[in-house]
């Protein structure tokens, strides 16, 4: 290693280490306050047990509204993903210029979170899931188009090129050779999102939009341990049930 080559690593090295001291003084990192708190912890999670299922089919009723926010949600952000992935993608944008304002539109979506966006629609149309609905579509439409342009992007140019030099239309040659090859990577992409947005769906109740996640906060208001326990763990079921759903589907479509 030449000696240019060396101290350039050590540079690195201290600019990483200084941005993670930046970090940890920002983050107000305090162990010995995790140390003192851990007794309190420990006794919550104690008097949580056993749980308490007594109200089992209002959670049941509430954990369907939490999928049904996300599945919703998943599938409004795929349709209006869908042209945005067009436009985005490099080799099916119509013209050029629009490529690079659909980028940014992307980016403003995902980078907003759906806990926001569902902030400021609890704020427009009133409690309950359907403010989570769109709150979940516009981050999900962002992600999505996101992950399809660059799927789009990534396809080989043979099957379009020939179906350029046929004579076929550019809807033409989306439908029938383009989809065909991308469609796998598209599926795969939109299961993925519908699993992480059923693990967002379950806070969303922190902000009103209804779903499990408001029981959730209900009961840690009332310090209920035993009950958020119950929550939790149909939680944890639900999202298991799902992973395990969207991995066979994505097997099967491979």
């Amino acid at each position: 290693m030449s000696p240019w080559r060396g101290v350039r690593f050590g540079l690195i090295l201290l600019a990483v280490a200084a941005f993670y001291a930046f970090c940890i003084a920002f983050a107000e990192i305090d162990l010995s306050r995790l140390w003192r708190g851990l007794p309190r912890l420990g006794a919550w999670a104690a008097r949580a047990w056993p749980p308490d299922f007594s109200d089992f089919p209002a959670l049941l009723t509430r954990a369907a509204e939490t999928i049904a926010m996300a599945t919703l949600g998943a599938t409004v952000g795929a349709l209006i993903a869908a042209p945005l992935c067009l436009l985005a993608a490099r080799n099916t944008a119509p013209v050029s210029f629009l490529q690079l304002p659909a980028r940014w539109l992307l980016d403003a979506l995902r980078g907003i979170d759906s806990f926001v966006f569902a902030l400021l629609f609890v704020a427009a149309v009133g409690l309950g899931p359907f403010a989570g609905v769109l709150g979940i579509a516009l981050h999900s439409a962002g992600s999505i188009a996101k992950l399809w342009s660059e799927s789009i992007e990534s396809v080989e140019r043979g099957p379009i090129e020939a179906a350029m030099m046929s004579g076929a239309g550019r809807l033409r040659i989306i439908v029938h050779a383009l989809l065909p090859d991308v469609l796998p990577s598209l599926s795969s992409s939109m299961l993925y999102i519908w699993e992480f947005n059923l693990r967002a769906s379950t806070v969303l109740g922190l902000v009103g939009a209804g779903g499990i996640g408001q029981e959730l906060k209900s009961s840690i208001d009332l310090l209920d341990f035993p009950r958020v326990l119950a929550i939790l763990l149909i939680i944890m079921a639900m999202v298991t049930a799902v992973d395990q759903l969207s991995a066979l589907i994505r097997r099967r479509i491979a």
